[in-house]
């Protein structure tokens, strides 16, 4: 079976199997309608599978040197989420979009500063000439896929955000540091892909 199969399979038993386990933040702000937005969760088809992360410029308005998965705001013109991540992908790194093999979507999450984010996940050859977008990106890099899925690397961090304590997930890989939507992300792909004992 190939990767992409295996992927595909074990996403739908998971759906069935468990329920959603972190569905992030509840906003306080009430009133304001989350901003749909959309990331795409490119998993480098490898003998040992790898995901595609970014490192965002310092100099971002929004979530400045964070590591993310490619992806933003739906915009009207994109069909539906995964034409928006498809088009992002292709806008930050260069990933052409007739090269993903889009698996499904993971769980909506919905982050502090107003989004609401569908992970598309999907499969991608391996050693494409990725480009970072220069405006936007800093730096692509591949993490191994059974790293980040592995619950042991996935620590529970607390930081107080606006006067109130927060819980937040945290993956440290080679030094860089995941945390936040991405690494919440990750860990709710881990429960439902269950590929870690």
């Amino acid at each position: 079976m190939t990767l992409a199969a295996n992927l595909r399979e074990a996403l739908e038993q998971g759906r069935r199997r468990r329920p959603v386990l972190i569905g992030g933040d509840v906003l306080e702000e009430a009133g304001e309608p989350p901003t749909p937005a959309a990331v795409l969760v490119p998993i480098v088809d490898r003998p040992q599978p790898t995901i595609i992360l970014t490192e965002r410029l310092g100099t971002m308005r929004t979530h400045p040197g964070q590591i993310s998965f490619p992806g933003g705001r739906i915009d009207p013109d994109d069909r539906d989420p995964t034409a928006a991540a498809l088009r992002e992908a292709e806008e930050e790194i260069g990933l052409p979009p007739h090269l993903v093999e889009v698996i499904g979507t993971a769980d909506l999450y919905r982050t502090v500063t107003g989004f609401e984010v569908t992970p598309i996940v999907g499969v991608v050859p391996a050693d494409l000439p990725l480009a970072a977008h220069p405006g936007e990106v800093a730096a692509i890099f591949e993490a191994p896929l059974d790293y980040l899925l592995e619950p042991r690397h996935q620590i529970v961090r607390r930081a107080e955000w606006r006067g109130r304590e927060r819980s937040y997930y945290e993956i440290i890989w080679e030094g860089r540091r995941i945390w936040g939507a991405t690494a919440a992300m990750i860990v709710n792909l881990s429960r439902r892909l269950e590929l870690v004992a």
